[in-house]
């Protein structure tokens, strides 16, 4: 495997991770086991065992959490503590080597790799937040599939594409940026006014 496929994967690991960190640690370790793919020195604990058997029931358990409307929001708010950690340690053990330089470069890739997750993440959060306040549960349905389909095609991406990964990964840096700002004050409104009592504030 090449340096550059090491960080694709990377940073593969560090985006889906902020959508669906259960499948994704599952779905590499099973590459790993089954022996399709080699992973790299700081990964191959992902193909023990109980950690497939730990990864696999908790991608279930997301798969069905994430699919009720409201509560995928309440799992979100809890796993902004566990996805962004998580993501920038899977990062950084890409590209884990035994030398004191490669060292160095995982901490840089875990330093970033969190960063990457975190966007992920909130921007995952803030979307579900919003279609939430949609009546029909149709929407929350469809975003949640598609995030079921699209992480573990972030990781396929990393392994066979390196180059288009990080083309995408830039480019969705960029929609981040500018879309986060916009879902914080979607967020933010319903927020203060049910810490208001839902009380509507007085025309003036």
């Amino acid at each position: 495997m090449s340096d550059m496929q090491h960080i694709a994967i990377a940073a593969a690991l560090a985006w889906a991770s902020g959508i669906r960190l259960y499948a994704v640690v599952f779905l590499v370790g099973s590459l790993g086991w089954s022996g399709w793919l080699a992973l790299p020195p700081g990964l191959l604990v992902l193909a023990h065992p109980w950690v497939l058997v730990a990864s696999g029931a908790l991608a279930v358990v997301e798969f069905a959490a994430d699919k009720i409307p409201g509560f995928d929001s309440l799992w979100d708010g809890i796993h902004t503590f566990i996805r962004i950690p998580a993501g920038a340690v899977l990062a950084g053990a890409a590209l884990l080597e035994p030398t004191a330089d490669n060292m160095a470069l995982a901490v840089v890739a875990g330093l970033v790799g969190g960063t990457i997750t975190a966007g992920s993440h909130f921007t995952k959060a803030g979307a579900r937040v919003a279609i939430n306040h949609s009546p029909e549960p149709f929407s929350n349905w469809f975003a949640s599939f598609f995030e079921d389909l699209f992480a573990p095609g972030v990781v396929w991406l990393g392994i066979v594409a390196p180059f288009l990964l990080l083309g995408a990964l830039l480019l969705a840096v960029l929609v981040a940026i500018w879309l986060l700002p916009r879902l914080w004050r979607g967020v933010a409104a319903p927020a203060r006014w049910l810490l208001a009592g839902g009380q509507r504030t007085p025309a003036r």
